[in-house]
């Protein structure tokens, strides 16, 4: 009986990859703009929120770890305006610094964006299941670094240098406990739905108007009917 060579699939630059190009998926989509990332990774041993705007959130399940987003001032403004004016609002009602709260949730809203989006892929391509907590956002004046409980005993710590269209520069760092997924046999990663798809089919459905419903007569009215009356 022959033992099958089963080879591991999935590491932590796997899934630091997934993670950053998600970052770059939703960030350029809600900009409008190029965010790319460096081809370099740094190991780090600890993580932590820097100034000017820092973010982070935790994911815990199928294996539980901790992403940070440190943003520049430029960087988180230059998102933040990017984002809004895509949204049609106009340039004179946006914030004018990054310490407005106005900025803090939209960012707060892009990194939840984001974290679902790399969520719904773990789901796709390694079929286990993580969930995650409510991003929290904060402006920073100095360095805070971070002790969380996640649950991670032999945790990894990851650092990756981003990018915006102007070269403006933010980091995201990853903490993830050591984990490989390994492929038990073959199978094909679902695709994710396309809302716009969806939105487009069920509008191609005709709509069946309802047969009437015949009125329900007594055999009284049955007779009158039938003598003309």
């Amino acid at each position: 009986m022959s033992v099958k060579d089963y080879s591991v699939t999935y590491g932590t630059e796997d899934i630091l990859t997934s993670l950053c190009n998600s970052v770059c998926k939703v960030l350029s989509v809600a900009s409008q703009s190029q965010i790319r990332y460096s081809g370099m990774v740094q190991r780090i041993t600890k993580t932590c929120l820097k100034p000017d705007i820092g973010c982070f959130v935790l994911f815990d399940g199928g294996f539980s770890g901790l992403v940070v987003i440190n943003f520049s001032a430029p960087a988180a403004m230059e998102l933040y305006e990017s984002y809004m004016l895509s949204m049609g609002m106009s340039r004179e009602s946006l914030a004018n610094s990054h310490t407005s709260d106005d900025v803090g949730n939209v960012m707060g809203e892009l990194m939840n964006q984001i974290v679902g989006e790399f969520i719904g892929k773990v789901a796709r391509e390694l079929q286990t299941h993580i969930t995650q907590n409510q991003p929290k956002m904060l402006v920073l004046n100095k360095q805070v670094m971070l002790s969380v409980d996640t649950n991670m005993d032999a945790p990894e710590s990851r650092r990756v240098t981003f990018y915006t269209a102007r070269n403006n520069i933010f980091y995201l760092e990853l903490a993830i406990d050591r984990t490989e997924f390994i492929k038990l046999y073959d199978f094909e990663p679902q695709e994710a739905p396309d809302p716009d798809a969806l939105i487009a089919q069920a509008n191609a459905v005709p709509t069946e108007e309802p047969e009437p419903v015949p009125t329900p007569t007594s055999e009284h009215e049955d007779l009158l009917r039938d003598l003309g009356m």
